[in-house]
């Protein structure tokens, strides 16, 4: 009798330790399973800050996105330093300038005379069988017989007329009133070039009246 009590008191008590062992395995946590939570929520919150901190590629800038700024030179628009130097002088001495460089056969002088013929002045005063000048006309010439001259009157179009008389007659008078006739039948039509402009300040700087 005693011996089947202690056989049935062992019994509960393996089953009540059995019980006890259970309980603690349940209510333990699963290390494996907490470390591999927080490894995985370790590397989600890792990488969800990489992603934050990349750039996003839109905002990468490149060349072909950069504005292109646009070229504020002009282009060839003009020389204004020119336009203001000749602003400065009258048309009369622009033309006389621009007469002297195209038809002055010197450029070479230290003085550009001018002066200024009534119409019916005589070609040759030394000859009295001279043909009269049948307008106003302005007869350019340098400081030297060698220089020259351009005798011409103007036709405010950027033309003149060109009359081929010399700056000193020489040769037999009386010529004769056709001789003069043929001269003043065959002045010349042609235009005036412009001209570069430093030279023809530079010739509007010799200009001297002549009366």
């Amino acid at each position: 009798m005693k011996a089947v009590m202690k056989i049935f008191w062992m019994a509960v008590l393996i089953g009540l330790l059995a019980g006890c062992g259970n309980a603690t395995e349940e209510s333990m946590p699963d290390a494996t399973t907490d470390s591999s939570e927080k490894d995985t929520n370790e590397n989600t919150s890792k990488d969800e800050g990489e992603e934050a901190n990349m750039p996003n590629e839109n905002d990468i800038p490149s060349e072909e996105n950069e504005a292109v700024e646009p070229d504020s030179t002009p282009s060839d628009a003009g020389n204004p330093q020119e336009e203001v130097a000749l602003s400065q002088y009258s048309s009369e001495e622009i033309e006389y300038a621009r007469v002297w460089l195209q038809f002055g056969p010197n450029q070479d002088i230290d003085g550009l005379y001018v002066k200024r013929i009534p119409a019916g002045t005589p070609l040759n005063p030394d000859d009295e069988t001279s043909g009269t000048y049948p307008e106003r006309v302005i007869q350019l010439a340098g400081s030297r017989l060698v220089d020259g001259s351009v005798t011409y009157s103007g036709n405010g179009d950027g033309t003149i007329n060109v009359y081929n008389v010399p700056l000193r007659w020489d040769g037999q008078y009386p010529a004769g009133e056709a001789f003069y006739t043929e001269i003043i039948e065959n002045t010349e039509l042609v235009p005036v070039d412009v001209g570069e402009d430093e030279e023809v300040v530079r010739l509007i700087e010799l200009l001297k009246e002549q009366p």
